[in-house]
């Protein structure tokens, strides 16, 4: 079994207030799963509306095949990300 776990920093310089970061989150994190098998949500910085830091985690019998997910989710998330810019990504992948 090979887990695959991600962690996205997004900066959002137009966002003025959590309200307006949490409507970004949820559209963000219903876009990812919607378009893959994936879990994922907040996992830091929860009362600062400037940045965003997503955790994203996948299940899969090869970690080439979880490499490549974890991939392409980073690249959509890199197209979707209405008002924000990505600061920084790390993929890591466990073999259990």
């Amino acid at each position: 079994m090979n887990i695959g776990i991600c962690r996205i920093a997004l900066r959002l310089p137009e966002n003025d207030n959590l309200k307006a970061k949490r409507m970004l989150v949820r559209s963000v994190t219903d876009r990812v799963r919607n378009k893959s098998n994936v879990s994922i949500s907040e996992v830091a910085d929860n009362d600062n509306w400037e940045l965003l830091t997503i955790g994203i985690a996948y299940v899969s019998n090869e970690s080439r095949h979880g490499n490549e997910v974890m991939s392409k989710v980073v690249e959509y998330i890199d197209t979707i990300k209405d008002d924000g810019e990505m600061l920084d990504y790390d993929i890591e992948l466990i073999t259990v």
